[in-house]
């Protein structure tokens, strides 16, 4: 069960990497702008971010195997839909359908939650939360590799017989958890978060190509504001809400969630600089010329070091508490990023960065599901995943945007060109350091815990053997 859980995940970070090696391409193949094939990358972030909450939702009132299901259904359709497509709207038709399964990963750990015992739970749930990056540095090198030699609607048909074959084995090893929340689902609560999530990424996402102070993206902010009093009001009084505020103010909740959306900005921006920094001619004086394959080559081990992660975070979490690991984690991300500010000429610096970020990751990804699990309870595990899941993805979305914005203002020409000045990949490096930091901060304000190990090993009731660890 944890491995298809687990191959389920990489399957959905699968197809969010997958148009990674395509994007200077994208406006030729779909005879359309760079502006609007953009689209084909925006369009996945909104929808994962709006479908994650509400399929927590759903998962927890009417089966999260049975959601579960309904994503990678999702995840195949859309993957077809981009296989046949050779023009815009149906690229951004499919893409939309894929970003529909991000909630797989969230309603895995909580299946995970339901069905495991104590003693496996904290290594299953770390390997499932860590997927989300094996899955992108695992499958960026292939995806690169057989998008230089193949026709690209080839990769989408691999995504939809990926996402075909992990249904198969959930329906074949994964049983439906009895727990169940019951009640009405909250529309008017999904409604408004949903507009408040699509107007903030939309004008986050969009912002530096359309001004940062243009109506638009004003525009967006100001209606994102304005949404979200309206719905805090609403889900406060609400018998069932789609979120539970009370649950999510708590010190726990709100100091992981805080911490999550902290770590995705940081996360990301080694993502966005060293693909750059591979790329770029020699001739700029920094760049390594390197093809998109090896920048796939270069960026893999940090998926491998992840991977093999999760039992070490699982283990820390069980002797000395989740928290002590997301701290560990967070460090050990801000040593790789101080790393990369004087080590970024040569390939093999890249590959130690990327491998040592990649460690602290997957030591932080294990510990978070694990602080969340232990402080709701179980029948609200997959919504408060999904939300932390959502909340990563929204420090992900602001870290693109800040990275964008330090690149564009701090150039240097090469020849008619402008290009990313090396400080400006420096700052941006030093700027994810900070925000690792930052996270090691807040996971420093989360309550003491007690060590899983020393608890009673007899404890068989759900709630004392499945939350893990307690105040």
């Amino acid at each position: 069960m944890v491995a298809v859980l687990a191959f389920a995940g990489i399957a959905v970070a699968l197809m969010q990497t997958l148009v990674i090696p395509l994007v200077p391409q994208l406006p030729r193949l779909l005879n359309a702008s760079a502006g609007d094939a953009a689209w084909a990358i925006t369009v996945t972030l909104l929808a994962g971010a709006v479908a994650t909450p509400v399929t927590g939702r759903l998962g927890d009132m009417y089966g999260k195997r049975r959601m579960l299901l309904l994503s990678l259904a999702l995840l195949v359709a859309g993957s077809v839909v981009c296989a046949f497509s050779d023009s815009l709207l149906p690229m951004i038709a499919g893409r939309t359908l894929q970003g529909l399964a991000a909630g797989v990963i969230p309603l895995g750990i909580s299946i995970m939650r339901d069905e495991l015992p104590a003693g496996r739970l904290g290594s299953a749930t770390a390997l499932m939360s860590a997927s989300l990056g094996v899955g992108g540095a695992l499958g960026l090198p292939a995806v690169a590799f057989l998008a230089e030699r193949i026709d690209w609607h080839m990769l989408f048909w691999a995504a939809a017989g990926m996402g075909a074959l992990a249904a198969v084995l959930v329906v074949a090893f994964v049983r439906e958890s009895p727990v169940r929340t019951g009640g009405r689902f909250d529309v008017v609560g999904a409604a408004g978060l949903s507009t408040v999530l699509f107007c903030l990424l939309l004008a986050i996402s969009k912002g530096a190509d359309w001004g940062w102070t243009s109506g638009t993206t004003t525009g967006l902010i100001a209606v994102a504001a304005v949404v979200l009093v309206l719905w805090t009001r609403w889900e406060r009084r609400a018998p069932r809400p789609l979120v539970d505020l009370h649950a999510t103010t708590r010190r726990q909740v709100l100091l992981t969630n805080a911490a999550s959306a902290v770590f995705g900005f940081a996360m990301f921006a080694m993502s966005l600089v060293l693909p750059q920094v591979l790329q770029l001619p020699e001739a700029t004086g920094y760049g390594l010329g390197a093809s998109m394959v090896t920048v796939g080559l270069v960026m893999g081990p940090s998926g491998l070091v992840m991977m093999a992660m999760a039992p070490v975070s699982a283990a820390v979490s069980r002797t000395k508490g989740p928290k002590v690991t997301l701290m560990t984690g967070a460090l050990v991300v801000a040593a790789g990023y101080g790393m990369s500010i004087v080590m970024m000429s040569a390939l093999w610096h890249l590959v130690l960065v990327s491998a040592v970020v990649g460690g602290g990751i997957g030591l932080a990804y294990g510990a978070m599901p694990a602080l969340i699990m232990a402080a709701v309870p179980v029948s609200e595990t997959a919504a408060a995943n999904s939300l932390n899941t959502l909340m990563r993805a929204i420090g992900t979305s602001v870290s693109s945007a800040v990275a964008g914005v330090v690149l564009a203002r701090m150039t240097q020409q090469f020849g008619p060109v402008p290009v990313p000045s090396q400080n400006g990949f420096r700052t941006v490096m030093a700027i994810g350091a900070a925000a690792a930091l930052i996270a090691l901060a807040l996971a420093s304000c989360l309550p003491r815990h007690t060590p899983a190990a020393s608890r009673d090993r007899h404890e068989t009731e759900p709630e004392a053997a499945r939350v893990g660890t307690g105040d």
